[in-house]
């Protein structure tokens, strides 16, 4: 019965290169990302989103290459394995234009932009989408990106963390501190724009960054963006749950969405935030049918156009592991790695039947987190994982723009029969759209403890007395 159960938040999972996730799939006739580079293929795409009442787009981005795969890095190339990848803000700046309602949610690592920058960027582009504006914070785990932004390889797992927390909380004193609500005036017969003693400077300093601030662009719509994390290490659940508003997991099956989110619940209740106030996405992609016999003749089709090879690259960049040359049915026992080994072992216990070859954890990583079926089937299939603790669906595409028609033209009437997906957006910014409730973030949150924090620094603090007449300036 519609109403019984809380809607599926939607997002559709994206990224600005030719093949994201499922490797191969740009050959597909029907495919149209190798136009990746072309802005009217993501135009006319957020504009169909938007029609479908998605709540977001979210593009995913790395800043370097996923290691080696068979001897270097040149196969990555020829399979246009998430290079090129183009940057997504500035897409996003682009998107702002064409759309109204529909949240944009884009990647940025710690380690590409100091979080002065990064701020100013964002609270911008939060002004001109009325507050639609989403930042998925990473830590980046490739190590060629790391040697991209000046260091001499990967930082260390927990380092890059303590990394995250340092440059979280610059932004959050910019974002949430610098201007206080009542700054701007904008009065023309004063002739004064704002009040410089709600002007604060920031004055941070931490072990990476030096900011004094103030934060050059006034309080947008969300002041904070809407928070992404994807984090699925120990410290990773951590580091989300006292920071995100949304945490994005690779989930295999539902037993794992469960243990998962469990976790993130109890981990929230220690970060002094309310159970619920981390959306938990689960990547899921689809294959669409009216009958079962269609179903299977496009998982057909799309399993023809699948590259192993591609996953396995991207398999192994993850794990610090060249896959590449190895026969496809090489047991997985059998490859050695520098250093994750324990990645790797867990890859190995994830493939069910034991002893899974190369090729195996290719193909179930290919298929795991693929739901096929009529859409009756497929939404049963969602409140399955629904129940087992997900609050949206980061909807995975094998051809764009196809996947998302079918999943629009398929699943979602039947999600709206059953009072799992919106028909109208709320009104106002993605954070009250998604949470029913204000723009800015919960009191209960970290970053909340920077408003009104720096009055003492402000500008009316801090400011030079005025030189007399006749005087000189003292420089």
């Amino acid at each position: 019965m519609a109403g019984t159960r809380p809607r599926l938040l939607l997002s559709a999972f994206l990224m600005n290169t030719p093949s994201h996730i499922l490797g191969g799939q740009w050959r597909h006739p029907e495919a149209q990302q190798h136009r990746f580079h072309e802005l009217s293929l993501w135009t006319d795409l957020a504009r169909q989103l938007e029609d479908a009442k998605f709540d977001a787009m979210f593009f995913a981005d790395v800043v370097g290459l996923y290691g080696n795969h068979d001897g270097g890095w040149a196969s990555l190339v020829r399979k246009g394995m998430q290079i090129p990848a183009h940057d997504p803000l500035v897409l996003c700046s682009a998107l702002a234009a064409s759309t109204r309602e529909i949240g944009l949610a884009m990647t940025s690592s710690v380690i590409q932009s100091d979080p002065f920058q990064l701020a100013r960027q964002l609270s911008t582009l939060d002004h001109l989408t009325g507050g639609r504006v989403a930042w998925n914070i990473v830590t980046s785990v490739l190590e060629n990106s790391h040697r991209n932004f000046g260091a001499d390889g990967l930082t260390a797992h927990d380092d890059r963390y303590e990394w995250a927390e340092e440059y979280v909380e610059a932004a959050y004193k910019l974002w949430e501190g610098s201007w206080e609500g009542s700054a701007v005036l904008a009065d023309k017969a004063s002739g004064i724009y704002a009040d410089p003693a709600k002007v604060n400077k920031i004055h941070h300093r931490g072990a990476r960054y030096s900011i004094e601030g103030p934060h050059l662009a006034t309080p947008s719509p969300q002041r904070t963006p809407f928070l992404f994390q994807a984090g699925s290490s120990t410290r990773g659940r951590r580091f989300a749950a006292a920071n995100a508003e949304a945490t994005f997991l690779f989930a295999p099956h539902t037993e794992y969405v469960h243990k998962q989110a469990t976790a993130i619940r109890a981990l929230e209740a220690e970060a002094g935030r309310t159970p619920g106030d981390v959306k938990i996405f689960a990547g899921l992609s689809f294959v669409v049918g009216s009958t079962e016999a269609e179903v299977r003749r496009k998982e057909a089709e799309y399993d023809e156009y699948l590259d192993l090879h591609a996953i396995i690259a991207h398999i192994g960049g993850g794990i610090g592991a060249d896959l590449g040359g190895l026969p496809l049915d090489t047991p997985l026992g059998e490859v050695s790695t520098e250093g994750a080994r324990g990645v790797l072992e867990a890859a190995i216990a994830s493939v069910p039947g034991g002893k899974p070859t190369i090729g195996d954890l290719a193909r179930y990583r290919a298929k795991a987190q693929q739901i096929a079926g009529t859409p009756e089937q497929i939404v049963d299939e969602l409140q399955r994982w629904q129940d087992a603790g997900i609050d949206g669906v980061n909807v995975m595409n094998q051809v764009l723009p196809g996947s998302y028609t079918d999943f629009i033209e398929g699943v979602l009437p039947e999600l709206c029969r059953r009072g799992l997906a919106q028909t109208e957006y709320r009104p106002g910014t993605l954070r009250e759209k998604v949470f029913g409730r204000g723009p800015l973030l919960e009191p209960s949150h970290q970053a909340a403890r920077f408003r009104g924090a720096f009055s003492v620094h402000s500008a009316a603090a801090t400011e030079r007395p005025q030189a007399k007449a006749g005087t000189a300036p003292t420089s």
